[in-house]
């Protein structure tokens, strides 16, 4: 097994960027090696980057799902369970039933999202983490891990691509 380095690229702007994270994956280097690391929300389809699935809108429809069976047995069997005759109104009311059923099912897709979120972006992280200064005054970093033997051919032709410094990068304590 060959032995790796972990190195740090940093950018002026998102198309050298980009380039970069081409030209890294034409030198043999996978996206499980690279990471684009921005102060500025940049899409995968902006960096030439897979897209990243996520289970999110599976888990809200479940939520959705399960608020609206909730909503179901508030508005209508609950009035089974307990049920209160009122001079001439129906047992189970449609237009309040509706509305009962609505807030639950928002309710349940809200809930679920949100932990959803919370869960896919495996926060909190108390890991250390790679982190640039200049990354916050709008440069965009390429962090990878390359052999160490492709060490100067890597350097060399990110360096013609634009990249203003690439340097061995350490996890640092935020």
């Amino acid at each position: 097994m060959t032995e790796k380095i972990s190195l740090l690229a940093l950018f002026p702007d998102i198309d050298p960027a980009a380039q970069a994270v081409e030209k890294l994956r034409g030198m043999g280097l996978t996206d499980d090696d690279m990471n684009v690391i921005s102060g500025t929300p940049a899409t995968e389809a902006m960096l030439g980057r897979p897209h990243q699935w996520s289970n999110v809108p599976r888990l809200a429809l479940g939520g959705a799902l399960g608020g609206f069976l909730i909503g179901v047995f508030f508005a209508f069997g609950t009035p089974y369970l307990y049920p209160i005759e009122v001079g001439g109104q129906p047992l189970i009311p449609v237009p309040p039933s509706v509305v009962v059923l609505f807030e639950m099912t928002m309710l349940g897709l809200l809930v679920a999202t949100f932990l959803g979120v919370f869960l896919d972006s495996r926060f909190p992280s108390y890991a250390p983490k790679e982190y640039v200064p200049q990354i916050s005054d709008g440069k965009i970093a390429v962090f990878f891990e390359c052999p160490v033997e492709k060490r100067k051919k890597i350097t060399d032709a990110l360096a013609a691509l634009g990249a203003e410094s690439i340097q061995p990068a350490e996890a640092q304590k935020l």
